[in-house]
């Protein structure tokens, strides 16, 4: 087992599932906080604050900076300040996308766009939708937070992120710029945040097609539990397998 400096954890199936600890990565993470590391929280959950998320590890006995957690929405806004400075934005979305913005002195504007943002929202509608086909229509950049198609929740699978992105990019005949895992914009927003080298960090993860992809496109190493979506079996089996493959984290050690 290798030594890394940067840890980058998955949130949904790698330390929690919905509202239940995985214990295992809970003393891993202390067990990291001991020697003095502090963990990135990596998730296309777009819908939440830093802080929101930061209370909700704190619920789970983790205690966290409220800076070291990503979400999709925060690496959205630090790729906006970072690629198009002083542009302004058009965004659907709820809190989380609102403060990122908000954190990085975007300007969110309600017509004649530079720039489109959408993430999840509970509350979309028909002129949300329209606002922004007309935007992109008009040439506004089309950002997306990820492409989640659903999501799940106690009545079962609910319409994610990427399927209202489908509406407007169908509808506009334009592909957005996704900002979430797989792509590596989060884990590249953290290494250039970080100043650290890529062969000091490790992307763990229980989703294949979304976090281990992710390390895998930004070229890190990876480590894949066998807590949630996809099975330790199927995962050591695809073309680019994982760089580890473990059953929880209470296999590795630090």
């Amino acid at each position: 087992m290798k030594d890394y400096n940067v840890y980058c954890l998955d949130l949904d199936g790698t330390v929690f599932r919905g509202s239940e600890l995985i214990p295992e990565t809970a003393d891993f993470i202390h067990r990291l906080q001991k020697k003095g590391m502090e963990p990135y929280y990596v998730t296309n959950n777009a819908s939440m604050t830093q802080q929101q998320f930061a209370e909700k590890l704190e619920s789970f006995g983790i205690v966290s900076p409220a800076d070291h957690i990503m979400t999709s929405a925060i690496a959205a806004a630090k790729y906006i300040k970072r690629w198009y400075p002083g542009k302004k934005v058009f965004m659907i979305g709820t809190d989380g996308v609102e403060e990122a913005l908000k954190s990085e002195g975007i300007e969110r504007v309600y017509e004649d766009a530079d720039i489109v943002l959408m993430g999840i929202d509970r509350n979309i509608n028909f002129q949300k939708l329209a606002t922004a086909c007309l935007e992109v229509r008009k040439g506004a950049v089309f950002l997306s937070t990820n492409r989640d198609l659903a999501f799940p929740s106690e009545r079962g699978f609910m319409p994610g992120n990427g399927a209202f992105t489908k509406v407007v990019s169908s509808s506009t005949g334009v592909e957005p710029v996704f900002i979430g895992k797989p792509e590596m914009h989060m884990l590249e927003a953290i290494q250039y945040e970080n100043g650290c080298d890529k062969e000091g960090m490790v992307m763990v993860g229980d989703n294949y097609d979304t976090d281990i992809q992710a390390g895998i496109r930004f070229g890190i190493d990876t480590i894949h539990v066998n807590t949630g979506v996809t099975p330790m079996e199927e995962a050591i089996k695809k073309e680019v397998s994982p760089t580890y493959a473990i059953e929880n984290l209470s296999f590795w050690e630090i």
